[in-house]
């Protein structure tokens, strides 16, 4: 993961797509939303790590980060991650959230702040569920 995410090699990539497609099209679900990236970390990274690793499956940018720049939790320690507030805000009208059977993905769960922060927002938006998996924790 950390070749991947961090040091850029994007053609790992293919390393996971195969299985977490499979995985996600045996999930229920209306709406396939991978956890987004801050503008920062796309122009220095020049992905989204999730989006890479679900190529060719159809996504739903719903979601975005709230700040300019949104730090990285890996540099966090466990009581600052669960003490972060709301990062995202929603890039729709919440009318097209309104019963929705929504799938979060991510790479990586660490404490779980990230999917939790997500999910609320979708639950206020109305969604009908929120399920989520990741790749690695």
């Amino acid at each position: 993961m950390q070749q991947y995410k961090f040091n850029g090699d994007y053609l790992l990539k293919g390393v996971f797509n195969h299985d977490l497609i499979q995985l996600i099209d045996n999930i229920d679900k209306d709406i396939v939303v991978p956890i987004p990236v801050s503008h920062y970390t796309m122009q220095t990274r020049g992905f989204n790590q999730v989006v890479g690793m679900l190529d060719g499956q159809t996504l739903s940018d719903i979601l975005s980060i709230a700040a300019s720049k949104k730090d990285h939790q890996s540099q966090f320690g466990r009581r600052e991650r669960m003490n972060r507030q709301q990062p995202f805000a929603l890039n729709v009208s919440s009318q097209l959230i309104v019963g929705q059977r929504i799938l979060l993905v991510d790479d990586v769960y660490t404490t779980g702040n990230t999917m939790y922060h997500a999910a609320n927002l979708l639950y206020q938006a109305g969604a009908k569920t929120v399920k989520s998996i990741s790749l690695a924790r």
